[in-house]
C-alpha cells in the first residue's frame, strides 16, 4: 500500500499545500524587544512551521535595541536597507559588527547581542530566519548577562 489511495488524483501522503504569507500581512503578535519591531511570517503559529521562524526587523533611525538571545535556535539575518550594527560580547569588549544592504549574519544558539541602527534618517530593516518555529526572545540586562542553556528552552538570565 503506498498510503496515496485516499488521495485526490493519487498524490502521496507527503503532499501538502504551499503556505503563502503576503508582506502586508505579517504580524506584530510576537516576542518583542526594546528599540526595535518584530514582525512575524513564517512560524508554528501562523503557519504550522515545525523547525523554522522567519519575519522581519525594523530598527528605527538613531535608535539601539535592548540586549537579548534568542535561546537555542540559530539565527540567520539579511540586511535588507540601512547601515545596522550588530553588537556582541568578547570578553571584555564589545564588538561591533557594521553591515550593508546585502550582507548576512549568523548569530549562534544563546549569544547575547543586539542591533543599533546609527544612521540619524534612515530605518533599518532586517529579514529573519530562525531554526525554532517561534520566535524565541530573552530580553537581557546587558551583553554580560549570566545566560544558562540548560534553564529550560528560553534559556533566561540568572541573577
Amino acid at each position: 500500500m503506498s498510503g496515496n489511495e485516499n488521495r485526490p488524483g493519487g498524490t502521496a501522503d507527503w503532499h501538502q499545500k504551499l503556505e503563502h504569507v503576503r508582506g502586508g500581512g505579517l504580524t506584530s503578535d510576537t516576542n518583542q524587544t526594546s528599540g526595535m519591531r518584530r514582525f512575524e511570517a513564517i512560524s508554528g503559529k501562523t503557519v504550522g512551521s515545525e523547525k523554522l521562524w522567519m519575519g522581519r526587523t525594523h530598527v528605527g533611525p538613531a535608535t539601539n535595541s535592548g540586549d537579548h538571545h534568542h535561546g537555542e535556535a540559530e539565527t540567520a539575518i539579511y540586511v535588507v536597507s540601512g547601515h545596522p550594527v550588530f553588537v556582541f560580547a568578547e570578553g571584555a569588549e564589545e564588538v561591533r559588527v557594521e553591515t550593508e544592504p546585502g550582507d548576512y549574519i549568523f548569530v549562534p544558539p544563546y549569544v547575547p547581542h543586539r542591533e543599533e541602527n546609527p544612521s540619524a534618517e534612515e530605518e533599518a530593516v532586517v529579514v529573519i530566519a530562525r531554526s525554532t518555529q517561534e520566535g524565541i526572545v530573552v530580553n537581557l540586562p546587558s551583553l554580560w548577562a549570566e545566560v544558562d542553556p540548560n534553564a529550560g528552552s528560553d534559556g533566561a538570565c540568572q541573577s
